[in-house]
Order: C-alpha cells, then sequence, then structure tokens
C-alpha cells in the first residue's frame, strides 16, 4: 500500500509540475495527447474511490496478478470510453483545470487508500479481490501511465525505480516468464506491453518469450 502512495503521488506530482504546451504533445497511449492521459487519471482516481466504497463479501476471484486480463489487440482509441476521455479532456480548455481536478480527485484517492484496511475484500468489473491486492494491482496501472506520461517529454521526471521493479515483477508474472537480466525494469516494461519494439538483439535475447510479447493489458 505504500508503494501505491508513493507510485500515485509520483505521478501526480510530474502531472503538476508540466508546463502547459506539452499538454499538447504526444503521450506513450496510441492516439492520446498528455492532456487525454491527464484526463484519463482522472477517471482512474474517481474509479479507486468507488472500489474502495464497494465492499464485498464474497471469496476473492482474482489477486494483483490475475486482476490484469491479456487482450488479444492494442487499444485503438475507437472504445466508447476512449473516445469520451478525448473529447472530454478537450472540453477543460486548459491545462491547470485539469491539474486542478486531478489533484483533488487524486488526493482524495490517495487518501481513502492509505486509510483503507489491506485485507477488506471489494469489489470491481465484477470480480473480487482484497484492497491490497486492488491496489498492488495499480501500481502497475500508476507505472505504465507514467512512463505514458513522459514518453516525448525528455528530461521529464520518471516513475519511482521501486514502483518500476515491481511493475515489471507483476508483468513477469502475468506473462510466467522473466525477463532478461540485462534488460532495465523500463525497457522490459515498454517492450513487455508493446509500447516499442524491441531490436534485433533484444528479440534474440527474449528467446522464447518474445513469441508472447507484447502483452496487452487490461
Amino acid at each position: 500500500m505504500d508503494l501505491f502512495s508513493r507510485s500515485w503521488t509520483a505521478l501526480r506530482t510530474a502531472v503538476a509540475e508540466l508546463p502547459d504546451k506539452d499538454f499538447e504533445q504526444p503521450s506513450g497511449c496510441t492516439g492520446w495527447l498528455v492532456r487525454d492521459l491527464a484526463c484519463h487519471l482522472i477517471i482512474d482516481a474517481q474509479d479507486v474511490l468507488i472500489t474502495l466504497a464497494t465492499p464485498a463479501q464474497a471469496e476473492p476471484t482474482v489477486n494483483a496478478v490475475t486482476y490484469w486480463k491479456v487482450q488479444d489487440q492494442p487499444p485503438t482509441g475507437e472504445d466508447p470510453l476512449d473516445a469520451l476521455i478525448v473529447r472530454l479532456a478537450a472540453a477543460y480548455g486548459e491545462p491547470r483545470l485539469l491539474k486542478f481536478h486531478l489533484d483533488d480527485v487524486g488526493s482524495a484517492a490517495g487518501r481513502a487508500a492509505e486509510l483503507a484496511d489491506p485485507g477488506a475484500r471489494v469489489s470491481t468489473q465484477d470480480e473480487v479481490l482484497t484492497v491490497g491486492d486492488y491496489l498492488s494491482a495499480y501500481v502497475l496501472e500508476w507505472t505504465l501511465h507514467h512512463l505514458d506520461l513522459v514518453a516525448h517529454l525528455p528530461g521529464s521526471t520518471q516513475p519511482p525505480p521501486e514502483g518500476l521493479a515491481r511493475s515489471r515483477a507483476t508483468l513477469e508474472e502475468i506473462a510466467g516468464a522473466a525477463f532478461p537480466t540485462s534488460f532495465t525494469d523500463k525497457d522490459a516494461l515498454l517492450l513487455g506491453t508493446g509500447r516499442r519494439a524491441p531490436t534485433d538483439a533484444e528479440r534474440t535475447e527474449l528467446g522464447g518469450l518474445a513469441a508472447k510479447l507484447p502483452l496487452f493489458l487490461g
């Protein structure tokens, strides 16, 4: 839960520190500008608040790893919710309004996470899991989106090293195999989720794992 807070705080801080011009730059998410990604983070924060306020009594059906579903295809931007986020982000008009809303809702989500009982069960997306597992799963979400945020912004603050390491470990569990030790955590995440293509040398190092990649998570 501490890692959730550190990863989320780092991501929100990175958005808050961006100059206005950077909101019109492309993000690492296909079809989304940085402003669209910032708007998506507001929705994510709302989802965290909703889930933490949706207790469940049933036995857990997923954990921090199986919470993630591997999709056949990457997002195209044509999903109705994805398209809505682009329109909503544009409606904000000014980056300062996006920053304000993300700070407002994001801070509340962070406080709710800190106050939550990690052993309690919650329900989301027709699944049940413990709060601890839910927040652990979101470390991967925050870390990947932090990489998306700064994908085309050289010099911007990168995700916390401990968040990168945990996210790599989670992705390796999802893949059922470890990435080569020569890969940095960042490169393992970018390659593993299709955010960049491997070089010929990297593909050789990946060996049999290359056939399983990329993993499109949803």
